[in-house]
């Protein structure tokens, strides 16, 4: 379960660096992780689509948020084709790193301590999503 070094998205670090936050680039880009807790998405109920925040391409509905306690927005299932996975073998842990299908830039992980129907907890990065609410 190897990232891909290609995707159809494709930009240089600069180019990334030009259209990303500090913050954003650092997750999306180098694989960090924002402090728990510290995300406006965490508190997001609304009706609408999860979108990665580097090239808008449509990740979770709003539909499979739920509310894990974990400090990070999480959802038990991604949109079709949204997102791929890899494996992370940072910090001596051996975890799965779910990245965008499009752009390939970091999300967080998923782990099997779930809601049903899935039994998945795809444990995001706030930062590296942006929120689009559904239009009434």
């Amino acid at each position: 379960m190897k990232k891909p070094s290609s995707f159809p998205i494709q930009k240089s670090d600069q180019e990334w660096r030009q259209e990303l936050t500090p913050d954003q680039f650092h997750i999306l880009r180098e694989q960090g992780t924002e402090r728990p807790g510290t995300s406006e998405l965490n508190v997001e109920h609304r009706s609408g689509t999860y979108i990665c925040a580097a090239c808008d391409h449509p990740l979770f509905d709003s539909k499979t948020k739920f509310e894990s306690g974990c400090g990070w927005p999480s959802f038990f299932d991604p949109l079709t084709d949204a997102v791929g996975s890899s494996m992370d073998t940072k910090y001596m842990m051996i975890r799965t790193e779910i990245h965008c299908s499009q752009c390939g830039g970091h999300l967080g992980h998923v782990f099997d301590d779930g809601p049903a129907p899935t039994g998945q907890r795809y444990c995001m990065n706030g930062v590296s999503l942006k929120f689009i609410p559904e239009k009434s």
